[in-house]
């Protein structure tokens, strides 16, 4: 028998993370009611792991910042949250944490954790094998259990003693979106006539300052009538998502923002991204997990990605391997067109994008080549019942070992 009612601690800093973390607050619950059992979840988290039963102690939002020159400016704010999630974690003392990605905090926090007795499991692996691979010693002192999304991190982790286990993607396991293309459109003043691009600037607001105005650049030289094009009649929509981490102010900056960049253009703002990546012709799409997501809908699409100087000289330096989409990563070959800081411009955006949008070779190959990468994505092992189990109800049933481990450890059976 497991623990009574434990508190069990899920954090995530991020719009990926944070869907993930919603998942596996759902699937905690139903696996321990499965045993009789129930479970209180504080933590970080944003809307979506609020609804579906954290108590946040801090807000996701307030913490989703990224780059050198970005947490330096932000750093007393971010100072404060993270006091206030350490003193929650000396009060509250939970059974087990769970960790999603965001390693600027949650490396520091895994460190209380383990000097506190508490069990961590890190899902969502920080990129160290990408770049500062000096913090796989606080991963090695103070990660109970790593488990990977990406299979070829398994082998990267075990070199260094690292407890590892490739779980799946989770995005891998979700079902296409069901929403017809008439029916998005409608919702989203859309014509579903018309040919769709979609532009994912990011989930965090820098990202949207700093990668929107170019992407609507895109947007106005797509629009331009082209009496030369083979098809002078296309006509051009743009979908621009919103992260579910955006607080209302954020959102408001994001609309006024494409009010000013964007106007007299076919802009939309929508709030589903992976619909909008189904239903897109091709996409624009900043590093990060939305690239996953395009690969694995199967939308043909161009990395973006730009970044203060510093923070890029910085990580210019330190990064150790060849690709940045991690679609690219997987296959092992540049098979996505990556436009890095100074490349980051919208008539190179154009010039990339436009052969994905009519049918011909470079749009078949890399369709092709997408649907390779959503199979190396997915889990093919089984669990002790002969089930399948998705990513994130692995993650579920490694907390509830946990649980139990310490149950055993109480009770000394």
């Amino acid at each position: 028998m497991i623990v009574t009612s434990p508190t069990l601690f899920i954090s995530a800093g991020e719009a990926s993370g944070e869907h993930y973390g919603a998942l596996l607050l759902a699937a905690l619950r139903k696996q321990l009611e499965a045993k009789g059992q129930r479970a209180a979840f504080i933590g970080m988290g944003g809307e979506r792991m609020e609804a579906a039963g954290l108590e946040h102690i801090v807000k996701a939002e307030d913490m989703a910042v990224m780059g050198l020159t970005e947490v330096i400016r932000h750093l007393p704010r971010i100072w404060g949250e993270f006091q206030k999630l350490k003193a929650a974690i000396r009060r509250e003392r939970p059974a087990v944490a769970v960790l999603i990605d965001f390693p600027e905090i949650h490396l520091r926090l895994a460190k209380l954790f383990h000097e506190l007795g508490i069990p961590v499991i890190y899902f969502v692996s920080p990129q160290i094998w990408a770049w500062k691979q000096h913090r796989i010693k606080q991963i090695q002192q103070h990660v109970r259990r790593m488990a990977v999304i990406f299979p070829f991190e398994v082998e990267f982790y075990r070199k260094h003693g690292v407890n590892a286990e490739f779980v799946g993607h989770p995005l891998a396991e979700m079902p296409l979106p069901t929403i017809s293309r008439e029916e998005f459109g409608a919702q989203n003043g859309l014509d579903p006539t018309h040919t769709w691009i979609a532009l994912l600037p990011g989930s965090r607001p820098h990202e949207i300052r700093d990668h929107l105005p170019e992407m609507l650049e895109v947007a106005w030289l797509l629009d331009m009538p082209r009496p030369e094009a083979a098809f002078p009649s296309e006509q051009y929509e743009f979908m621009v998502p919103m992260a579910h981490t955006l607080n209302q102010e954020q959102r408001a900056q994001v609309v006024e923002l494409v009010e000013a960049r964007g106007s007299g253009m076919p802009v939309r703002l929508v709030d589903d991204a992976r619909a909008a990546l189904f239903h897109a012709r091709a996409s624009v799409v900043a590093s990060g997990t939305a690239t996953v997501e395009a690969a694995l809908i199967g939308n043909p699409f161009v990395v973006i990605y730009h970044v203060s100087r510093l923070t890029y000289a910085i990580a210019k330096r330190m990064v150790k391997v060849p690709h940045v989409a991690m679609a690219n990563l997987i296959a092992g070959r540049r098979m996505v067109q990556e436009l890095i800081q100074h490349d980051f411009k919208a008539s190179i955006i154009v010039q990339h994008l436009r052969p994905l949008l009519a049918e011909g070779p470079a749009r078949a190959s890399m369709m092709k080549e997408l649907a390779e990468v959503g199979h190396a994505l997915r889990r093919g092992e089984e669990n002790c019942n002969g089930k399948r189990s998705g990513a994130v109800e692995r993650v579920a049933e490694m907390v509830v070992e946990e649980l139990e481990h310490k149950s055993q450890q109480i009770t000394g059976a």
